[in-house]
């Protein structure tokens, strides 16, 4: 009766047979752990861009000044290639566009050089006079806007000299109280004197400042001698063979990425040469307008003064500020009230340029927001002070392709530009 159950009995119990779907929950995900040599390639590639920035830090004079260069060999190119039709050659007629230019450049300094020299001398020898009757048109125009406006920078250079004509311990009397003290008007035997002087002292410590942040180079003759002569050869040997530069360019990129590089390339270069030419017909629209209203105001040197204003009309921001300076301070030797009609009149003459002018000349062409281009034009300057003041503009004009072209156009999918945009019209890919 024991065969039987063991016939019957139950064969070895086999182990379950579980599917991946049932096991996959009980595994627990590992991320791969780095090897040694990712470690070091990671390494390395911070390494390589902190040094890369570093690099660009340092030498960032010499990168804009190459910048400037390439601006200016892209405006010469479009000369010479007009040139070209005439049988001349590209070198010879890039040198004879670039050499041209300083000509001018050294003729009309040269031309109102005795004129400035001149009338700056006289500046420095009636300045003082121009003061005592800016103070006193002041006093007699508190009550209004302009004494609201000019009478606190008056009132605190004469409290400022007044109290520095005290003497440093006075029994009873902290320096404060002393200044509360002083009388509205300050009588002429003491203070009135020293009053133009603390104002002249104010006024000149305050563009000296600026003049060492905005242009530290100034201090060296060398350096910015060394800077034009880079900016000249560089326009020179673009213009006279664009080609070799642009293929050699053209070898940074793959293959399959030749064309696109090449398509935004083209447009970056025409963008940036439309700009300098709107540039260069600014500066002579305003340098005209400037000098016929000078001549109307009877302010003396008014060709110069004119000359000037176009020429510094290229540094954006700044140069209008910088120009109006001598023409406001002509207006003093004459009166207050003048001045007072020189400020207005390029005021105005700015409104219009930046309202009408440059929108009407870069119709076409790339649209600058006008609040980036102010916070580019502060980063810049803040950073690299005159360089980046001057390269702003058109450095934001080239990434504002850049941005539209590669990630607008390419990867958002959206239209890079308007219908009246198409920075790259007229210029081969």
């Amino acid at each position: 009766m024991s065969e039987p159950h063991a016939s019957q009995e139950a064969p070895p119990a086999q182990q379950p047979q579980h599917s991946p779907e049932r096991r996959s929950p009980q595994r627990k995900w590992r991320a791969p752990a780095w090897r040694n040599t990712d470690v070091l390639r990671t390494a390395a590639l911070v390494i390589g861009m902190y040094m890369l920035v570093r690099l660009v830090w340092f030498a960032h004079p010499l990168l804009l000044v190459a910048f400037l260069g390439v601006l200016f060999g892209l405006a010469v190119g479009s000369g010479v290639d007009q040139l070209v039709r005439f049988r001349i050659p590209r070198g010879v007629a890039a040198g004879l566009i670039v050499f041209s230019f300083f000509g001018l450049l050294v003729g009309f300094g040269a031309w109102v050089a005795p004129t400035l020299r001149g009338q700056g001398i006289e500046l420095r020898q009636r300045l003082p006079e121009a003061l005592d009757r800016l103070e006193q048109w002041v006093e007699r125009h508190r009550g209004g806007v302009i004494g609201l406006v000019l009478g606190g920078i008056v009132s605190e250079a004469r409290t400022d000299s007044a109290a520095a004509s005290q003497p440093a311990s006075t029994p009873g009397t902290t320096p404060i109280a002393a200044r509360d003290s002083l009388p509205t008007h300050v009588t002429a035997s003491g203070d009135t004197a020293r009053a133009p002087a603390r104002l002249r002292d104010r006024i000149g410590q305050q563009f000296t400042g600026a003049t060492k942040y905005l242009f530290p180079f100034l201090s060296s003759t060398l350096a910015a001698f060394t800077g034009l002569l880079v900016v000249v050869f560089l326009s020179i040997y673009i213009a006279a063979d664009p080609e070799l530069y642009r293929q050699g360019i053209m070898h940074l990129f793959p293959h399959g990425a030749r064309d696109r590089a090449g398509e935004v390339l083209s447009a970056m270069a025409a963008v940036l040469r439309k700009w300098l030419v709107t540039q260069l017909i600014a500066m002579a629209t305003i340098c005209a307008i400037t000098t016929i209203v000078l001549l109307i105001l009877r302010v003396k040197a008014a060709f110069a003064l004119g000359v000037l204003a176009g020429l510094l009309e290229f540094i954006p921001t700044i140069g209008p500020i910088l120009s109006s300076l001598p023409a406001i301070a002509m207006g003093f030797l004459d009166s207050p009230e003048k001045a007072l009609y020189v400020i207005i009149a390029y005021t105005g003459i700015q409104f219009l340029e930046n309202h009408l002018l440059i929108p009407l000349l870069m119709k076409g062409g790339i649209d600058l927001p006008p609040a980036l281009t102010i916070m580019a034009q502060a980063l810049m300057a803040l950073l690299f002070g005159f360089l980046g003041l001057m390269c702003a503009v058109p450095l934001l004009a080239a990434g504002m392709v850049c941005v539209k072209m590669l990630y607008v156009e390419d990867v958002v999918g959206d239209p890079a530009f308007g219908p009246d945009e198409n920075p790259a019209e007229g210029v081969e890919g």
